[in-house]
């Protein structure tokens, strides 16, 4: 990891409060499902576009269905990281940028507190149960459609 790279995406998360790989079922994100697609392959994930909804995540977690996942919305692009604190399931994280393009693609362990952050400024970051988008055949640069502007 460039040391530029976290002290950015240290000062973004800093505002955000570190953005947290976390959450419980019942406050995490809205209720609705947004159906998004990667090539032929398709999600139906919950949606975390607050600040509380972002802190809070996939905290606490047992399940995950293969088709489902949470997609984080920042209002701006920027370095956002990742953790995995409080977070029981092992994860699969895709970095979005603004065009919707995977920029980066990282698997993260549970409960670890180790920083995950991606290559470039992102806009969304997507979670999914660890080894979906290898299983999928699914890499960086692939466009994800469906994603609310």
């Amino acid at each position: 990891m460039r040391s530029s790279a976290f002290n950015t995406s240290w000062r973004c998360s800093s505002a955000l409060a570190l953005v947290v790989l976390c959450g419980s079922a019942s406050s995490a994100a809205s209720d609705v499902r947004l159906p998004l697609r990667i090539g032929p392959h398709a999600f139906q994930v919950e949606v975390a576009a607050t600040e509380q909804q972002r802190q809070r995540g996939l905290m606490g977690r047992t399940h995950l269905p293969a088709d489902g996942g949470m997609l984080f919305v920042f209002e701006e692009p920027g370095r956002h990281c990742f953790w995995m604190r409080d977070t029981p399931l092992p994860l699969s994280i895709a970095f979005i940028d603004a065009a919707g393009r995977i920029a980066g693609l990282a698997d993260m362990q549970p409960r670890s507190e180790t920083p995950h952050c991606p290559p470039a400024e992102i806009r969304y970051a997507l979670e999914v149960r660890q080894g979906e988008f290898q299983r999928r055949g699914i890499t960086a640069r692939d466009q994800v459609e469906g994603l609310p502007r």
